[in-house]
């Protein structure tokens, strides 16, 4: 499954699960370009360590101008993308649908979902004149699980399935689109959500592996879904969840 010689933009590359998707990619063969407000030194780094060329470009995903700029400054320093991974999102911060107000649901959408929008509309060109793409966009298992207080989370990835499924049919055959749904990850920023005890303990009690999925079993999925032997799979919805959503 090399992806040697292909150009992989993964926005929240800094970090995380981003960070985890970026490294699984470059370890694979890709060039990474991560799109991120944080910082990138540290995986830039890493990934030049292991022999691949590597740029962060510090980039608002909400903002139509600064996603268009980074589309251009990543064609520049690497040359055309061939992988878009969507990663860069809000956690669920839970909060009632009583006291959920137009601010927290619009930002919600702007950094979930229309962001991906705004994204595969800068970089789809470039996977064209490529004559080849890979775009794989984070969904989540609450699209089917449905939980108690997260009505904006659960509606922005609910459009991304529908966005994913939308630019697998239009942008077929040479560019495929796929949604990763995960459960709850653990990775550094998960404890910031302020989830409970109680909810991790419900979560991984409704898994059939009954441990937190970690970013790193994403990864190997998302190389997977990159490489040539997944040139079959587009319009997706792929759990990756420990065995908690049977089905789609």
């Amino acid at each position: 499954m090399s992806l040697e010689g292909k150009v992989a933009v993964v926005t929240g590359g800094a970090r995380g699960i981003g960070r985890a998707l970026a490294e699984g990619l470059a370890a694979a063969g890709a060039d990474i370009a991560s799109l991120d407000l944080t910082d990138s030194a540290e995986l830039v780094a890493s990934v030049t360590a292991m022999g691949r060329r590597a740029v962060g470009v510090p980039t608002d995903v909400s903002s139509p101008e600064s996603v268009a700029a980074a589309a251009v400054a990543v064609e520049a320093e690497l040359g055309p993308a061939h992988i878009l991974v969507n990663n860069a999102g809000l956690h669920p911060h839970q909060t009632s649908f009583a006291d959920t107000s137009w601010e927290l649901w619009s930002k919600t959408m702007r950094v979930n979902l229309d962001a991906m929008f705004l994204t595969s509309k800068a970089f789809y060109t470039q996977m064209n004149a490529n004559g080849w793409g890979r775009i794989i966009n984070m969904s989540s298992s609450v699209v089917n699980v449905a939980p108690l207080g997260g009505v904006h989370y659960i509606a922005s990835k609910a459009g991304v399935l529908g966005l994913t499924r939308a630019l697998a049919r239009e942008l077929g055959p040479h560019i495929t689109a796929n949604a990763l749904a995960p459960s709850l990850v653990d990775t550094p920023g998960l404890s910031e959500t302020g989830i409970s005890q109680e909810v991790y303990d419900a979560v991984v009690g409704a898994q059939v592996l009954q441990e937190l999925t970690t970013a790193k079993d994403l990864a190997g999925l998302v190389v997977f879904l990159c490489s040539h032997e997944a040139r079959f799979f587009t319009g997706q919805h792929l759990h990756i969840d420990g065995g908690m959503v049977f089905g789609d």
